[in-house]
């Protein structure tokens, strides 16, 4: 009996020994960094296992970014995408019906703009997330540029994962979004799923914002985190597998322009009378003379009447 003790606490401490070897990774991505320094320096104070996502067109956007690669923070772009509600759209906004060469040109500039970014991620764009043609065009230009992006999934149906088929580039999912409303008790509430998410998926990445409310959330409880779940970057996650869940959405981008001189169809004209008989008589006198006009004929006749003989 005494033995049998020894080997159940022998197994128990064992897997207990093994437990961190199955925790859960959670991932936390700060969004739309270059606007408030302040708030955002209480960000990178925090572990640097918590990433940031840099606006490139933000006026503090190389500062905030340098001071986050310097303090040990993954650093990804946050590109506006264009969205389907009907909004003014900031500058170097995707849209689906941008060609290869001014997407590819967005995106060079937002990586000079953003230095140190790893990865990139989208700032809304339901309507270009959604849209498998527009997605292609960016995935071969983030393929340059070595980026792995994001999925914030502010549509369900993304085309993100389907459209980077082919091109290398790692796609990732958002699960939770930790600050839909800046209340504190429902950030804490997101926080506890992206958890719940972590634990029973393996790993769960969860988006913020630099929000003094969602800031007093992650000071508090990013310090006491379950034993069973680890802080991790992004980045360490391109290498779980991702479900697509998408439908093909295979509708080209509308064009802004119409096309030059459209085919519009064959318009029949009605009649205003209705037509006259034809009688039998009328017919064959019209076929007769079809024939007799016709080239054959003509060149029989030609040819009794000696026109090809040489005098």
């Amino acid at each position: 009996m005494l033995q049998f003790r020894r080997i159940v606490l022998s197994i128990a401490g064992l897997l207990t020994m093994a437990a961190p070897a199955f925790a859960g990774k959670l991932a936390i991505v700060i969004d739309d960094f270059g606007y408030r320094p302040q708030t955002e320096n209480q960000v990178l104070a925090m572990p640097a296992t918590i990433s940031v996502a840099v606006l490139p067109n933000a006026p503090h956007a190389r500062e905030m970014a340098t001071k986050a690669h310097n303090s040990g923070h993954e650093v990804l772009i946050h590109l506006p995408m264009a969205p389907l509600s009907k909004q003014p759209l900031e500058k170097d906004t995707l849209r689906p019906d941008m060609n290869s060469d001014e997407i590819d040109r967005i995106i060079r500039e937002a990586v000079e703009k953003v230095p140190f970014a790893v990865g990139l991620n989208n700032h809304m764009g339901s309507a270009m997330t959604s849209n498998l043609f527009g997605m292609e065009k960016v995935m071969q230009s983030l393929g340059r540029y070595n980026l792995y992006f994001l999925d914030s999934m502010t549509i369900g149906n993304s085309q993100a994962l389907r459209a980077s088929t082919g091109t290398g580039v790692k796609v990732i999912k958002r699960k939770v979004f930790l600050d839909d409303t800046q209340n504190e008790a429902d950030i804490r509430y997101q926080f506890n799923r992206a958890i719940q998410l972590a634990r029973r998926n393996g790993s769960a990445i969860a988006i913020g914002h630099p929000h003094p409310s969602t800031v007093r959330v992650l000071q508090q409880m990013i310090y006491n985190l379950p034993p069973d779940i680890t802080l991790v970057r992004p980045s360490s996650l391109l290498n779980e597998p991702q479900v697509d869940t998408s439908t093909p959405n295979t509708v080209p981008p509308k064009n802004t322009q119409p096309p030059r001189n459209p085919f519009r169809g064959v318009k029949l004209c009605k009649a205003t009378k209705p037509p006259e008989p034809v009688y039998a008589t009328r017919f064959f006198t019209v076929i007769g003379e079809s024939i007799s006009q016709s080239t054959l004929v003509k060149y029989y006749q030609h040819q009794w009447q000696g026109w090809d003989k040489k005098n």
